[in-house]
C-alpha cells in the first residue's frame, strides 16, 4: 500500500535553539510513518525545498523517520518558510510566519512534476492534502492539481482531505476548492471550528448532511476536547479522547490524531478503534513543545499491531 501526502513543511523557531520543523502535513507524514508496522505501508511526503543547509537537514531527517522523500523537489533559488510559536499558559498556540515565497509555494511551477506524474500514473493508493495544501499554491497551480486528481480517482485512487482552515493564507474565496476537493474525497478528516468558519453556523449535523449530500463514503468530525463523530456509509458513531491533565503545547494536535487514526485505518482497524489510537497519539503528543515529540516518548504507542 502507498500514500502520498502534499504540503508545506517549516523550520520551527524556538527558544531552546533547537532544530525543528512542523507543518500539517508533515506532521501527519512523519507520525503515520512512526505508528505503522515495517513494510506495511509506503509513506511519501512532497514538497518544495531550497538547496541550502536547513533544506539538507529536513530532507535527512525525514529519510531518518522512514519518509520517502523521491517527490520532494529541491529549488536552488527559494528557501523553505520559517515560524516561530508563541504559548500561553495553557499550551495554546499563537504562530508568527515568514512564508510568503517559501519553496512550496512554487512546487507546481516547472513541467514534469513528480507528484503529479505520480498521480497520473497511479503511483499511490492514497492522497492526502489539506486545506494548507490548497491554500499555499496559486490558483493556476491550485487547479492543475485538481484536474490531476480528478483523473486519480477516475482511475480507482482514494483522496483523503484535512479542512484545516488558515484564512490569512486565502487571497481568494475557498469555498470553490474546498467544495471541488470534497466532493473527491473518500475520506474527510474535519475540524468543526474550521466548517463552521467556511460554511457557517454550530451544528455538526449540518456538516454531516453537507457530506452526506455530496456522497463522501468517510468522514470524522474533530470536535476539540468532544467526542469525535464518525460516519461511515453504514453507521455513525462517537469516540472520546483522553483527559490530559498538564498541556504543554497543542502544535500538532489535529495533525497526530489524524496520524494515528490512518496509521490504524490503513492496517484495517475499525474506524472507532482508529479514532482511539488518534486519540491517543494526540494526547501525547501535546504533553510536549514542538511540532514533533521524541521518538522515544511514544514507544508505547508504536507500532500499530497488524
Amino acid at each position: 500500500m502507498r500514500i502520498v501526502l502534499f504540503g508545506e513543511c517549516m523550520l520551527e523557531h524556538s527558544d531552546s535553539g533547537e532544530f525543528r520543523f512542523g507543518g500539517d502535513t508533515l506532521n501527519t507524514a512523519l507520525y503515520l510513518s512512526r505508528m505503522l508496522p515495517p513494510g506495511k505501508v509506503q509513506v511519501r511526503y512532497a514538497t518544495g525545498l531550497g538547496t541550502d543547509t536547513d533544506s539538507d537537514a529536513l530532507i535527512e531527517a525525514w529519510q531518518h523517520e522512514g519518509l520517502d522523500t523521491s517527490l520532494v523537489l529541491r529549488l536552488a533559488d527559494k528557501l523553505p518558510g520559517r515560524y516561530q510559536i508563541h504559548l500561553n499558559t495553557d499550551g495554546q498556540r499563537r504562530f508568527e510566519y515568514w512564508r510568503d515565497d517559501s519553496a512550496a509555494k512554487h512546487y507546481l511551477r516547472d513541467a514534469g512534476n513528480p507528484l503529479l506524474d505520480t498521480l497520473k500514473h497511479q503511483g499511490c493508493d492514497y492522497f492526502y492534502l489539506s486545506g494548507i495544501s490548497l491554500a499555499i499554491l496559486s490558483s493556476s497551480h491550485r487547479q492543475m492539481l485538481l484536474d490531476t486528481m480528478a483523473r486519480f480517482c477516475q482511475e480507482g485512487g482514494k483522496v483523503i482531505f484535512d479542512n484545516n482552515y488558515r484564512p490569512i493564507l486565502w487571497q481568494q474565496n475557498p469555498l470553490p476548492w474546498y467544495q471541488k476537493v470534497m466532493q473527491m474525497a473518500y475520506l474527510v478528516l474535519l475540524t468543526d471550528e474550521d466548517e463552521y468558519a467556511l460554511y457557517g453556523g454550530d451544528d455538526p449535523d449540518s456538516i454531516l448532511t453537507r457530506c452526506q449530500n455530496w456522497g463522501i463514503p468517510n468522514v470524522l468530525i474533530k470536535r476539540g476536547s468532544q467526542p469525535c463523530l464518525i460516519r461511515t456509509r453504514r453507521e455513525l458513531t462517537q469516540v472520546s479522547g483522553l483527559k490530559v491533565e498538564k498541556v504543554v503545547d497543542t502544535s500538532a494536535a489535529g495533525d497526530s490524531f489524524a496520524a494515528g487514526f490512518l496509521a490504524s485505518w490503513l492496517c484495517g482497524e475499525p474506524t472507532d478503534v482508529a479514532a482511539k489510537t488518534g486519540h491517543a497519539l494526540a494526547a501525547r503528543v501535546i504533553q510536549y513543545p514542538g511540532a514533533i515529540i521524541p521518538r522515544s516518548a511514544m514507544l508505547d504507542l508504536m507500532p500499530i499491531k497488524e
